[in-house]
C-alpha cells in the first residue's frame, strides 16, 4: 500500500517566476545561484545549500538512531534494476524485519506501485513540481518519515532519484549507502562516476544473468570499483533470477543487527 504522495518541496526554493540555476557543491562551500531582475540585470545569490542538508541529515540521524532504525540509501543510474533488486529484498526478510519504503521519482508512482506489492509501507516522493530535482534532500526524507509508523520500523529504505551524480552529494541521515550497476553499463561507470562509488558503502554488480549475451568483463568493474574504493564490499547478482541474493540479504541483516546491537549498549 502507498502511504503517501509527496510532492518535493526545495529549501532553498524561490517564489520568483524566473527559476534560478542552482550547483550543488561539497559540504563547507558555497552554491551560486544566478538570476535575472525585470530590468535584465543578473544577481549572484549565495548559499550555503548543502550545510542547510547536513544540518537537517544529522537531525534525520538522530531521530533514526533513537527509534533504532537502520536506513539504507540505494542508489543508481535509470534501468539499473534497483526496484527489482528492492522487492526481491523485501520479499525475502519482509517475515523477520519490519520494513518501510520511501521512492523517489520524478514522475510516476510506478516503482512505489511495485513496492507496495510486498505489502510493505512506501511513500512515494515525486519532485516533477519543481523541474524534477535528481536526488533527494534530508527534509524531503524528513517529511516522508514522520508520514510513517515509526515505531514499528526496524528498517528504512530509500529508493533514490536514478542518476549517479547527484544523489552521492546529499546526506540523508543514512547509516548505508549501496549503489547498483548493471552490468549493461559497462565496466567503467566507476571511474567516471567516482564520487558515487566512493561515497557508497556496498556495491551491488546486477543482472549477471545477462553476461553471456554481453562483453562485460566482471573483473575490470571489480577493479575500477576497488580503485575508487578499496576493500568495497561487491557482491554479484541477479534480480531476475536470485542468483547471489543470499549473501546480498546477509550483509543487510547482519548490518541491522550491529546497529541494533550498538543501540542496546548505548
Amino acid at each position: 500500500m502507498i502511504l503517501h504522495g509527496l510532492r518535493q518541496t526545495r529549501y532553498n526554493h524561490h517564489d520568483d517566476f524566473h527559476k534560478p540555476h542552482h550547483h550543488p557543491h561539497k559540504p563547507g562551500q558555497e552554491s551560486i545561484e544566478t538570476k535575472k531582475t525585470g530590468r535584465g540585470r543578473e544577481i549572484k545569490i549565495v548559499r550555503r545549500v548543502l550545510d542547510v542538508n547536513e544540518a537537517m541529515a544529522a537531525q534525520n540521524r538522530k531521530r533514526f538512531s533513537e527509534k533504532g532504525i537502520f536506513v539504507l540509501n540505494v542508489m543508481s543510474s535509470p534501468g539499473s534494476g534497483k526496484t527489482t533488486t528492492l522487492v526481491k529484498t523485501l520479499n525475502a526478510i519482509k517475515d523477520d524485519i519490519k520494513s518501510a519504503v520511501i521512492v523517489g521519482d520524478i514522475c510516476t508512482t510506478n516503482d512505489a506501485d511495485r513496492l507496495s506489492e510486498t505489502g510493505v509501507p512506501v511513500v512515494q516522493v515525486n519532485t516533477d513540481e519543481f523541474g524534477g530535482d535528481c536526488h533527494l534532500t534530508a527534509l524531503v526524507i524528513e517529511n516522508a518519515f514522520s508520514s510513517l509508523d515509526t515505531d514499528d520500523i526496524d528498517l528504512l529504505i530509500v529508493e533514490n532519484i536514478g542518476n549517479l551524480v547527484c544523489p552521492a552529494e546529499f546526506d540523508i541521515g543514512e547509516d548505508a549507502r549501496a549503489v547498483i550497476l548493471s552490468v549493461t553499463e559497462g565496466e567503467d561507470k566507476p571511474l567516471k562516476y567516482p564520487l558515487m562509488f566512493r561515497e557508497s558503502d556496498i556495491a551491488l554488480l546486477n543482472k549477471i544473468d545477462l553476461l553471456p549475451y554481453l562483453d562485460f568483463d566482471m573483473d575490470e568493474a571489480r577493479k575500477s570499483i576497488l580503485t575508487i574504493h578499496p576493500d568495497m564490499p561487491i557482491f554479484e547478482i541477479s534480480s531476475k533470477t536470485e542468483e547471489g541474493m543470499a549473501k546480498w540479504i546477509s550483509w543487510l541483516k547482519e548490518s541491522i543487527q550491529k546497529k541494533k546491537a550498538l543501540m542496546a549498549r548505548q
